[in-house]
């Protein structure tokens, strides 16, 4: 057994999900928030638990917060703006680390910079475990396993079932939208990793019993699954929250790039992003949230760009399904169910069995092909 799970950020949106999901587990978390009458209401709504102020623009109050053995759950973003001192806090306390973030660049960050710190502290970082990014990962985890040796490339695609109202969107996931198409992306092609803008092109992927269009993304993916995977050349994720618009986000995507290039058009997106993505504004209530679930699919294909395996998952929506993943996550951690140090993805952090069964308790499950 570890020490304590501590929430970051949990008056915000993502926060508050988590804190409640751990608590319905089982578990009773230290919140820490930045406003001490807020995070004390929650606090002693959820039952009286241990409550702490913290603020990222104070990072002694992040580090404070941990010791050696804590499992630290971040859910303060945007993450390229605001996410390090959490990182940092946790490999100088010695704490194991989550975060709900779903930015290309961030993830990058952690596997890259933070990661071989991690691993010399001997504590495991796992960045994206929500629904950005656990469900492809497991989907391509487990096509992967049936296709052994013989798997060249890899398609993983994000998708909702059920029709999102106009509310259907957090004022993070605005935020986090804003700032990846405004920032740089990548992707695994040639077996390495390369740079490429984020909306590049447009994927189709047979998922929820159709085809479906979705923009490419930069995401955890890209890092985790040549792991399990050597002989992967080629991995492509995709987003297909769009739909029919995919082609005008693509050619968003390609018109924000030309800006970034422009004198002074680095300075202008990020007056843009900073005025309109102001982070954690709220988000879909229990009701709009059950309107939607999600849909994660992957296919692996051989040399020959033949498919020889493809997993499918069903969950329930985004929002939900990312505050029991961390919640999941944290109490599996706590519990000596990390498999490894430094940064990891959701597969090589937990082994596929227990990260399937873990899913599948909180509703994402594999369905028929």
């Amino acid at each position: 057994m570890g020490g304590r799970i501590v929430v970051f950020g949990a008056t915000g949106y993502t926060g508050e999900l988590t804190a409640r999901a751990l608590v319905r587990m089982g578990a009773e978390p230290v919140l820490a928030a930045r406003t001490e009458s807020r995070v004390r209401a929650l606090a002693q709504e959820l039952g009286g638990l241990e409550h702490r102020v913290a603020d990222i623009t104070r990072p002694d109050s992040v580090t404070a917060l941990l010791e050696a053995g804590d499992v630290l759950v971040s859910t303060v973003g945007p993450f390229t703006r605001w996410g390090r001192p959490a990182a940092e806090a946790a490999i100088a306390a010695g704490a194991h680390y989550l975060d709900s973030t779903g930015e290309g660049p961030f993830i990058r960050a952690i596997f890259e910079e933070f990661g071989p710190r991690a691993e010399a502290a001997g504590v495991g970082l796992l960045t994206a475990f929500g629904y950005d990014f656990v469900p492809g990962n497991l989907a391509a985890g487990l096509a992967l396993a049936e296709a052994g040796d013989r798997a060249s490339s890899v398609r993983v695609g994000y998708f909702m079932s059920g029709r999102a109202g106009p509310k259907a969107m957090s004022g993070g996931t605005a935020a986090s939208v804003l700032g990846v198409l405004a920032g740089e992306g990548f992707a695994w092609h040639g077996g390495r990793l390369v740079t490429e803008r984020v909306g590049k092109r447009v994927l189709a992927l047979h998922a929820g019993g159709r085809n479906q269009p979705g923009i490419t993304i930069s995401s955890s993916e890209h890092f985790t699954l040549p792991r399990l995977a050597p002989t992967l050349r080629d991995v492509d994720v995709a987003l297909g929250w769009f739909g029919p618009a995919s082609r005008v986000v693509q050619g968003t995507s390609a018109g924000i790039a030309l800006l970034s290039r422009a004198p002074r058009g680095a300075a202008l997106l990020e007056g843009a992003v900073s005025r309109f993505a102001k982070g954690s504004t709220g988000g879909p209530d229990a009701d709009e949230r059950a309107k939607t679930g999600s849909i994660a699919v992957a296919t692996v294909h051989d040399a020959g760009g033949a498919q020889i395996a493809r997993a499918e998952l069903r969950g329930p929506n985004g929002y939900t399904l990312t505050g029991d993943l961390l919640a999941w996550g944290a109490i599996a951690v706590r519990d000596g169910g990390l498999q490894s140090t430094g940064a990891l993805g959701p597969v090589d952090g937990f082994g596929l069995d227990a990260l399937r069964d873990g899913c599948a308790t909180l509703g994402l499950t594999r369905t028929a092909s």
